[in-house]
């Protein structure tokens, strides 16, 4: 049984034991083992990074930087919660940080009015575009922070702590973000 009191399977069980035994190889600078932790974890970590940066480029970038910095800071995953929502937690730290210090980062940032999504013409067939491509025309405050709370939970207060930005402004920019995607999906 696991803390929830659900039964967990045999499957389950060895896979957690496998993954525990993997971190601990790579703690202790196991190479093999960190290309092997790389290789289960680099579509979620990518996909998340894409979604934050929605820049094929940056999210490339952004993720090599989580996995470098992966290998330098695994020593600080104590167990206590699961490897894959640490992991999480890590890229989305880094990936807003790398995307802090790209060039050009501070001019999108306050120039968010004119940004190429403001004066995006939505598509005449809104069913043959799906949400990611929505997603990826938000400016880029909007689009951090509605990814971050809206598709992976996090709360505002955690995002104004990510991003530095009050929660005032967080919830603003969700509000924004919220808004835009219903007047380009039609559902004003």
């Amino acid at each position: 049984m696991n803390t929830q009191g659900n039964v967990v399977s045999a499957e389950e069980a060895f896979a957690k034991k496998a993954e525990r035994d993997l971190i601990s190889a790579v703690k202790n600078g196991d190479k093999q083992a960190y290309k092997q932790l790389y290789e289960l974890h680099v579509g979620q970590v990518y996909s998340l990074c894409l979604r934050l940066t929605s820049d094929k480029g940056l999210a490339e970038d952004a993720t090599q930087e989580v996995f470098i910095q992966l290998w330098r800071k695994i020593a600080n995953f104590n167990g206590e919660s699961k490897f894959s929502t640490w992991l999480h937690s890590v890229t989305s730290n880094i990936t807003i940080s790398y995307m802090r210090r790209q060039k050009g980062w501070f001019q999108r940032m306050f120039n968010i009015e004119d940004s190429e999504a403001m004066h995006y013409e939505a598509s005449a067939s809104t069913d043959a575009v799906d949400l990611d491509s929505y997603i990826s025309r938000l400016p880029e405050r909007a689009r951090i922070v509605f990814v971050l709370h809206a598709i992976e939970g996090y709360r505002h207060e955690d995002i104004a702590q990510m991003t530095n930005m009050a929660v005032g402004s967080s919830k603003a920019q969700f509000h924004r973000a919220k808004q835009l995607l219903q007047e380009w999906m039609g559902y004003e």
